[in-house]
């Protein structure tokens, strides 16, 4: 409860001031002055960080009200609506942030998201390209005979990742190893695709940002709304004792 811990110093603090003809003046004579005073601030600064604007009538009283105890409008156990509140005003914040930088990037990247997109609404339309719900693009170009992962399933695959303009930025290939991961583990366009697979397969996957890394900056080949292309063989489930 360090959120109504804060909040009960405050109760005083605006007490005081509001019962010594409201914000009058006072010189610091003192040390215990200049601390009070500190405090005050420390203690308005804290709130607005956590809280944002409140209601000043209210606040004083709440606190007038628990002093005496009478009239109280909201019983102890209530209290943690505090917290509760001010966890919400975080959340607000960091979505309006994150918001705020993603319509940045996407400014800034526009060229790079149209590109993709330009290049998804023509490949559709090739001969034995399927599109699923979701806007993953792919074709076959080896059918497998085992069995299809779940997304909890461990796989080993072998994979080449390109841009839609066929450079290639990773390889598992290029050491002749396979790598393993698990399935819900990866991008969303990996996780759905290599469940449409079965063992020994090998598809060509189109995949549109929104299912590869969105905005992120991953590289400095793939930037922020990058369609991406990846051939990939899945060589087997591994199997979990």
């Amino acid at each position: 409860m360090k959120v109504f811990k804060l909040l009960v110093f405050a109760f005083l603090s605006v007490t005081i001031v509001s019962c010594n003809n409201k914000y009058e003046t006072k010189k610091l004579d003192s040390k215990l002055d200049s601390v009070s005073y500190a405090l005050g601030i420390d203690i308005a600064v804290k709130i607005k960080s956590n809280l944002g604007k409140i209601d000043t009538d209210l606040f004083i009283q709440g606190y007038l009200n628990a002093i005496d105890s009478s009239g109280l409008l909201l019983k102890p156990k209530d209290l943690n609506i505090i917290n509760t509140y001010a966890k919400q005003k975080r959340i607000e914040e960091i979505n309006r942030q994150q918001l705020k930088s993603k319509a940045t990037v996407e400014k800034k990247f526009a060229d790079v998201k149209k590109r993709g997109e330009q290049f998804l609404a023509y490949n559709k339309n090739r001969k034995g390209i399927i599109t699923t719900k979701s806007g993953l693009q792919y074709e076959i170009l080896k059918e497998g005979k085992g069995e299809k992962p779940t997304s909890t399933s461990t796989v080993k695959v072998h994979y080449t990742g390109k841009l839609i303009n066929g450079a290639v930025f990773e390889s598992s290939r290029s050491n002749n190893e396979p790598s393993t991961f698990q399935v819900n583990g990866v991008i969303r366009g990996w996780t759905e695709g290599l469940q449409l697979m079965k063992e020994g397969a090998q598809y060509r996957f189109f995949i549109p940002q929104e299912l590869a890394y969105g905005s992120t900056y991953k590289s400095s080949d793939i930037q922020p709304f990058t369609a991406l292309v990846f051939d990939i063989e899945l060589v087997e489930i591994v199997k979990t004792k």
